[in-house]
């Protein structure tokens, strides 16, 4: 299997400060035009892999992979958070803005965390959407009516166990939200109010976030579950 770790799929970007003084047609034909370059970008990148053997079973397999590990690396920054949180609450006295600090560090790594799980979630839609579209279109060549319902049906299989990572992927994503959220509203409170009245304040919300932390990290593990489940499937 080849590592997809060194570079994701090729995407287009570029300074669109001169568009808004273009023509609407002309903005509207730059941006379609990148789309096709990105597109464009996407089917070269997964055509020089397979030109040196690697298919995009083997990319899709590496991508969840990623996946994986993103969800973990995020598992244990949440967790982190959560100790950071506990540790203010129960601050008896010392320099508060250090430990405001300490907490916005814990906030900011948390939303990198998050970014990169989406970012991966991302890349595993991107590559399944191409090597289903392949397939499909493979089927359509048989000529022996039995190995194209058979080959039908290993991918009916594998879109359907697709279909429940990806469902288990974006649940425990939409679950770092909430949590996101609330680390937010505390850190700036505490910014804002550095003083004890701002801790007592926190030491009521800390439940709920503990609470919200924990549901995520629940999420995440049946999330990591499915993507070991899938990955077997694929490596049979």
């Amino acid at each position: 299997m080849t590592s997809d770790k060194f570079s994701h799929a090729t995407r287009t970007g570029g300074n669109t400060a001169l568009l808004p003084a273009l023509p609407n047609y002309l903005v509207k034909f730059f941006l379609s035009l990148a789309c096709l370059l990105a597109i464009g970008c996407e089917s070269v990148y997964y055509n020089a892999w397979e030109k040196l053997g690697v298919e995009k079973r083997d990319i899709l397999v590496d991508r969840v992979e990623d996946a994986r590990d993103s969800q973990e690396d995020a598992q244990e920054q949440f967790s982190s958070a959560l100790e950071q949180f506990s540790a203010l609450v129960n601050f008896d006295g010392g320099d508060l803005e250090k430990v405001y600090n300490r907490l916005d560090d814990e906030y900011q790594d948390s939303v990198a965390a998050a970014d990169k799980v989406s970012s991966r979630i991302a890349d595993i839609e991107s590559v399944a959407k191409a090597l289903f579209s392949e397939w499909q279109d493979e089927i359509a060549q048989y000529t022996n009516t039995r190995f194209r319902a058979d080959s039908q049906t290993q991918l009916n299989n594998t879109k359907a166990r697709y279909a429940e990572l990806e469902r288990s992927l974006r649940t425990a994503e939409r679950s770092m939200a909430p949590v996101l959220a609330t680390m937010k509203d505390n850190v700036l409170y505490l910014k804002h109010n550095l003083n004890a009245r701002a801790i007592g304040a926190l030491r009521g919300e800390y439940l709920t976030i503990k609470r919200d932390i924990d549901n995520l990290l629940i999420e995440m593990n049946a999330a990591i579950t499915r993507s070991n489940q899938f990955i077997a499937t694929l490596e049979k």
